[in-house]
């Protein structure tokens, strides 16, 4: 029987059929497709095809799933902005760096990414969620403002606007975009990174 850990650290016992891991992935495709406020433990359990207090040996509450998708949505993000600050780049190869590995971490975590942005903040951890994805578009912005002032980027554009535009290419994807395997598309990062750059470019850059 397998032990798999929880978001504190402690490891809950596996019941047969599904591990935590395999449990969660299940949650969130059934929150995406039916709303998570209207996904029940009891929808759950159907859905699974256990019994809520099998559910409750991995998870204590309906709650939990969610942190731990907003969060594991979140920290990979995060982690896309602050491995781009930390390379000490101009500002436009760092924003070039946090849309491509964001593209790339949207692909690789595809469920997990659609339930962060179909948050309505209807709790306070949706709101404390929802603050966290705005820091990153605020971030962009500055860089985007950053890259202008450098020359980089066209200065006719207002920054705060590109940033909500460019994010929200990026997270139009959740929209259409069906993952093959599991794994980052470096060709749509590849894409979806000139596209929003190449229109942004100073002539003179």
């Amino acid at each position: 029987m397998t032990t798999t850990p929880t978001s504190s650290g402690t490891s809950r016992r596996g019941r047969p059929g599904y591990d935590r891991e395999a449990l969660l992935t299940v949650c969130v495709e059934a929150f995406n497709r039916h709303g998570y406020e209207a996904t029940s433990m009891g929808a759950l359990s159907r859905e699974l095809g256990i019994s809520k207090s099998a559910i409750y040996h991995h998870v204590s509450s309906k709650e939990e799933i969610l942190d731990i998708a907003l969060n594991r949505s979140l920290a990979e993000l995060e982690r896309v902005v602050s491995e781009a600050e930390a390379l000490g780049a101009p500002a436009v190869d760092e924003l070039e760096t946090i849309i491509r590995e964001s593209v790339k971490v949207l692909t690789a975590s595809l469920p997990y990414v659609t339930l962060l942005l179909r948050l309505r903040g209807n709790s306070e951890m949706e709101v404390k969620a929802l603050q966290r994805r705005r820091e990153i578009t605020l971030r962009i912005a500055e860089l985007i403002r950053q890259a202008q002032a450098d020359g980089d980027l066209r200065e006719d554009v207002d920054a705060r606007t590109a940033s909500r535009l460019a994010m929200g290419m990026v997270n139009s994807l959740v929209d259409w975009y069906r993952p093959q395997d599991g794994q980052p598309d470096d060709a749509l990062a590849a894409t979806v990174t000139h596209l929003l750059l190449d229109g942004l470019r100073s002539p003179r850059s």
